[in-house]
């Protein structure tokens, strides 16, 4: 008997949505099956250019779409101020939720939109794909390995790119009312994200926010950056910013090895992707070079990334759907913890860079 695919609905028509739409096509075990907006003609529309099946459900109205029963998963790419009021309705809907980042303005309304979740039984997962490249379940066993790499002393991530003055001007990620959290919540959440997975999710101790953030003059953070302090002696820092040329660092050092990638957030080539490790490194005699040299790792995947992340949802609510499984508490618990570090980033900057102390609960 063939599988039956978990049956995905976009709430909302965004840009980022394509992407997701082409990804559960991509996905073996999923299937385009219902899209809502505001404006029936606006979904009408992105279904066609999107692959949609000619079955697919179109809805004039985010309602309609939590109203359908054979809804199974609500993919969620409204503007973070949305999230709150959309995601609990769907959650008490009994629809599981893959929810765009930022996941929420602050971790009191994700704890509202977690909690919903837990209540109604239903997966929450957040929309980072770098979590589900087998790349990075390749850099975790390197780094994890404390004959290799040792133990872990600092990190650093930094995510930019150059909007134009289009986007500086009229995208929902300058809008106070719609995406207040701006860079910080757009690619700072992959910078802190990545910090994260590298110290496996233990939190740090202290948040200090860089002076000298840029901010439009609706006081939306444009760039910034922060340095972040582990009870044992740990540090990191990242920045994030819309006015520099588009790169996606991730350095990881240890007492032993050191871990580097160029891409962590999006691959360059999202079938073929590579990082470089080095172990032991020293200097040659008279300062000539190093020696031995990073090691390049190369890999080549079945799927991009974002299909990967589609493909294990579905696995994660069929699981909960057929055998009565319970939702995974991984997710939800790793997309708290970027928030409460996001929230503290954010404090420092409101408090003239003051250090803030993070309170895991």
């Amino acid at each position: 008997m063939a599988e039956i695919p978990i049956r995905f609905a976009n709430l909302g028509c965004a840009e980022i949505a394509r992407k997701l739409s082409r990804a559960v096509i991509l996905s073996p075990n999923s299937t385009l099956y219902a899209v809502g907006s505001r404006s029936l003609d606006k979904a009408k529309k992105f279904a066609a250019e999107n692959g949609f099946p000619p079955s697919a459900k179109i809805y004039g109205s985010y309602e309609a779409v939590l109203d359908d029963p054979d809804v199974d998963v609500v993919y969620m790419p409204l503007p973070t101020s949305l999230h709150l009021k959309w995601a609990v309705l769907a959650a008490e809907k009994k629809k599981h939720l893959l929810l765009e980042k930022p996941a929420a303005l602050n971790v009191g309304e994700l704890d509202q939109i977690i909690g919903a979740c837990e209540a109604n039984g239903v997966q929450y997962m957040d929309g980072t794909l770098f979590m589900h490249h087998p790349r990075t379940a390749k850099m975790e066993e390197f780094i994890s390995d404390s004959q290799r790499f040792g133990q872990l002393k600092t990190m650093h991530s930094f995510f930019s790119f150059t909007a134009d003055d289009n986007y500086l001007k009229n995208n929902i990620r300058v809008k106070p009312d719609l995406d207040s959290l701006g860079a910080l919540g757009d690619i700072g959440w992959y910078c802190i994200r990545g910090i994260l997975w590298a110290a496996n999710y233990e939190l740090p101790k202290t948040v200090t926010a860089f002076r000298g953030p840029v901010l439009n003059g609706a006081g939306v953070i444009l760039a910034c950056g922060s340095s972040l302090l582990w009870e044992d002696g740990k540090t990191a820092t990242f920045y994030c910013s819309f006015f520099s040329n588009l790169t996606m660092d991730l350095t990881v050092v240890g007492t032993k090895g050191t871990l580097h990638i160029n891409d962590f957030a999006n691959p360059r080539d999202e079938i073929t992707s590579s990082f470089s490790a080095a172990s032991e490194t020293q200097f040659k005699d008279l300062l000539t070079g190093w020696v031995p040299l990073p090691s390049q790792h190369e890999m080549t995947i079945d799927l991009p990334q974002d299909a990967c992340m589609v493909r294990e949802f579905s696995r994660l609510v069929k699981s909960i759907k057929e055998d009565g499984s319970k939702p995974e508490c991984k997710w939800p618990n790793i997309s708290r913890k970027t928030q409460l570090v996001m929230d503290a980033v954010k404090e420092s900057i409101e408090k003239g860079f003051q250090s803030i102390q993070i309170e895991a609960y």
